[in-house]
């Protein structure tokens, strides 16, 4: 059986911005269940940039898979945070970068003047904060679709 193609979806890779509360929920929503090496997070200082190279689950063609009876899909994806002051993390052992972090979700803590802190939350109780400036942030697909190596939707014990 061949991976899946952008094609045999009739779908195009995304390329979302989310400027405000509203965008990010919908980013949250597309990155739920995105799995990830620790060392696939990055922060660069000089341009105030923190991103990570993703395996995202294709939400967004869940039902079209079922209905036409066809393997779900995992997609890569960079998820790029700009205006970045600071990062912190708890509950991550950022020394061992071969864990495997899950994201449940990414949410936003404002402060003044638009600023405040963007948290995402990983399965395990681990968490990174983002101080910001503003919301700025891109989701990107970065590959063509892949047949998710499970073939299941993800789910949690609360589902």
């Amino acid at each position: 059986m061949a991976d899946a193609t952008f094609e045999d979806g009739g779908e195009l890779p995304l390329l979302l911005r989310a400027m405000d509360d509203d965008g990010l929920q919908i980013v949250s929503s597309l990155t739920q269940d995105a799995i990830f090496p620790a060392s696939e997070m990055t922060f660069t200082g000089a341009k105030r940039e923190f991103g990570i190279l993703l395996n995202r689950f294709r939400w967004e063609d869940k039902d079209a898979a079922e209905k036409q009876g066809r393997p779900y899909e995992r997609v890569q994806s960079v998820l790029l945070f700009g205006d970045v002051l600071k990062v912190g993390s708890q509950g991550i052992d950022q020394t061992d970068k071969e864990t495997v972090l899950s994201l449940l979700s990414v949410s936003f803590e404002p402060s003044e003047d638009g600023a405040g802190k963007i948290v995402l939350n990983f399965a395990g109780d681990g968490a990174i904060g983002l101080d910001v400036e503003c919301i700025d942030v891109t989701l990107k697909d970065v590959t063509r679709p892949y047949i998710a190596p499970s073939n299941k939707v993800p789910s949690h014990p609360d589902d």
